[in-house]
């Protein structure tokens, strides 16, 4: 299960307070008479069931993330999320999608608003952090392969995005072109690197995991000074 944010741990200042804030829309006012079922009212369920499967997996988690879950939190019937989506594979697959388009428009945001391919990096690491904390069940959804299919277009398509822009980072870093389809080893190892630093260390501070490096390091060494100072030394370092 999803573990909820804890105030005591360390959270990275967001570079952008805008970057990776989620806007919802308004749910549909459910309206019934007495002693009988509450209907839902709204002209698109699609999106209606998108949205209480998020809302179920933040506060329940994978595990309590069920067509019937998604239904009773949507107000419908237990077949409509099979309508829609076919099955549980089906319908976390367009909920993880929805979570990379995000995270894309946060880390672009950030690098955005930054000058130098440092100052870039940077930015970029500082955002994911901030997206994976403010949205961790989503976070975890969206790198839990075995529970989606990336073969659904709207999943794919927005994880290369995900990707496209990772490589570009290390493009403009190594300063050279980077083919997706066909990379050099040097070009794959530095990919892998960048993606296995910034990954690991969310997971450790989502986890927890960080606050005993933070009590022994300098005075007011924050989880997001920890973060910069693991990046410049090696994301942002050229290529020798």
């Amino acid at each position: 299960m999803i573990r909820k944010a804890d105030p005591s741990k360390p959270r990275i200042r967001r570079t952008s307070p805008a970057a990776s804030r989620v806007v919802r829309p308004k749910r549909a006012v459910r309206t019934h008479a007495a002693g009988e079922a509450a209907p839902y009212h709204h002209g698109a369920l699609r999106e209606a069931l998108l949205e209480a499967a998020e809302r179920v997996l933040e506060r329940d988690g994978l595990a309590g993330l069920t067509l019937r879950a998604v239904a009773r939190e949507a107000g419908v019937s237990h077949a409509a999320p099979t309508h829609h989506f076919g099955d549980l594979t089906g319908l976390v697959s367009e909920l993880a999608a929805i979570g990379y388009l995000r995270f894309n428009a946060a880390m672009g945001a950030a690098v955005a608003a930054a000058n130098s391919p440092t100052e870039k990096a940077l930015a970029s690491g500082r955002a994911y952090v901030a997206y994976a904390q403010d949205n961790p069940g989503m976070y975890s959804l969206m790198f839990r392969a075995e529970r989606l299919d990336h073969t659904r277009p709207a999943l794919r398509d927005a994880s290369e995005i995900s990707f496209a822009r990772l490589a570009g980072a290390i493009a403009a870093n190594r300063q050279e072109p980077i083919a997706e389809g066909a990379l050099s080893i040097e070009q794959a190892a530095a990919i892998a690197r960048a993606w296995s630093l910034v990954h690991g260390y969310t997971m450790l501070l989502l986890d927890g995991r960080l606050t005993d490096i933070l009590r022994r390091s300098p005075a007011g060494t924050t989880a997001e000074v920890l973060l910069d100072a693991m990046l410049k030394g090696g994301v942002t370092k050229p290529p020798r």
